[in-house]
């Protein structure tokens, strides 16, 4: 099993290009299965998550042929098998995506109830209450999702569907499957994340009629039929926040090429208040920080987007640990994403949890460092806090169970290597 070996204390240095984004690639290599026309996708991350999507895919009937510059040529004019299996799906959430392009396309669908990873309950209930309000026979049955359009009935009809919650895959099924559904669909309360706008512009060059995108409400007219199309997955906004972090701990000045600044406001106004300086520059966004030390801890609240993601509460807690002064996090959206708060403890973190609140007492005024030790990752986004951790740390940390990093980072560890960290998969 591979691992990280990472030997701390250097600043980071240079520029780095930020992967596409993976919360996009999954969503559109599901797009490519409402055409019997080729698909080209371009930007798209070499990451385990898109392997297991094009496997799926592939197990339909799908051709999926891809380049070493990051480009996917996807044909499912030959898809025969609508179905996803649970040996493909036990091990990827996003999964479920295919279930409403094949209902919209092929009128029935067969697919696994998803696994993924352990950080809380992302339950599926809300994607079949909408799809079902779109006219779909829905039943669950020996751990599938068994769906079908009424007989008689060849195409989705649609609706207005509001979700009892933000969700961002269930706002992507339903944006999809009213593509080819007949007559309007109106989503109110859907999620406003920029992999939601990236998705929504590639179907409309794909012929799909929606306004909205990017906003709560979302409104799609649905076609016949769609085409063809090429299109370039946006940049990553996860791996461009993980990197801010990561040059903020460890001092330094880094240009991160491709990244959105508009992508990140809350985790940029964040960094800010703390001391970093994060400026937009042409092609991507520029950071330099005195190292953690220097900066100031900041409490924050994760929420839906545009507010501070989920998914860097990890990353943004290990530089609260090297920071001065004491914040407070919550985290609103899943309820075991503390896990890596053990692992960061093993290195010398001062962390109190109560329920899904943590609060963290920065070592930066104190004279006290972190120190290396073996951690284990125990999900994606908690394996990039546990390397920031490690790059600030004294001596050598090692990195365990770095399959969940691989899911959702693109060469992360020879990208920090290029930046001047002393880091190595073993």
């Amino acid at each position: 099993m591979h691992k990280l070996l990472i030997r701390g204390g250097r600043p980071l240095m240079g520029e780095v290009v930020v992967s596409g984004a993976k919360n996009a690639a999954l969503p559109e290599l599901c797009a490519a299965l409402l055409t019997p026309e080729p698909v080209q996708l371009n930007n798209v991350p070499h990451l385990q998550d898109v392997a297991t999507m094009l496997k799926l895919i592939r197990n339909m009937g799908v051709t999926a042929q891809r380049d070493h510059h990051g480009g996917v040529q996807l044909d499912a004019g030959a898809l025969s098998n609508p179905e996803a299996p649970y040996e493909l799906v036990k091990t990827m959430r996003a999964s479920v995506l295919a279930l409403g392009p094949l209902l919209a396309r092929f009128g029935r669908a067969t697919v696994s109830l998803p696994g993924g990873c352990a950080i809380g309950s992302r339950p599926v209930d809300q994607h079949i209450k909408g799809l079902q309000a779109m006219g779909a026979e829905i039943v669950v049955e020996h751990g599938y999702m068994v769906a079908r359009l009424p007989e008689g009935r060849t195409r989705l009809k649609g609706a207005r569907i509001t979700t009892d919650m933000v969700t961002v895959t269930g706002t992507e099924n339903f944006l999809m499957a009213a593509t080819l559904a007949e007559g309007e669909t109106v989503l109110e309360n859907a999620a406003q994340e920029p992999e939601i706008v990236d998705l929504a512009e590639m179907l409309i060059r794909m012929g799909a009629q929606i306004e909205g995108h990017g906003s709560s409400r979302i409104r799609i007219q649905g076609v016949q039929q769609l085409h063809g199309c090429t299109h370039e997955v946006v940049a990553d906004r996860i791996e461009a926040g993980t990197f801010l972090c990561a040059v903020a701990a460890t001092g330094g000045d880094v240009l991160l090429r491709h990244a959105r600044p508009d992508h990140l406001d809350a985790v940029i106004d964040k960094l800010r208040d703390a001391g970093v300086e994060v400026q937009a520059a042409p092609g991507g966004i520029r950071v330099s920080s005195p190292g953690a030390d220097q900066l100031k801890a900041q409490g924050f609240r994760t929420t839906e987007y545009p507010g501070f993601p989920t998914d860097m509460q990890a990353q943004f807690m290990a530089l609260n640990c090297v920071a001065q002064g004491t914040a407070t996090v919550s985290e609103t959206i899943f309820e075991n994403r503390f896990m890596h708060v053990n692992e960061l403890l093993r290195l010398g973190a001062r962390i109190q949890i109560d329920g899904r609140t943590a609060v963290i007492e920065g070592l930066g005024q104190s004279g006290h460092k972190l120190s290396g030790a073996t951690v284990m990752a125990t999900d994606l986004r908690a394996s990039a806090s546990l390397v920031i951790a490690g790059l600030v740390a004294d001596g050598e940390t090692t990195v365990d169970r770095i399959y969940h990093l691989d899911r959702g980072y693109d060469c992360m560890e020879a990208k920090l290597r290029g930046l001047g960290a002393d880091i190595e998969r073993i």
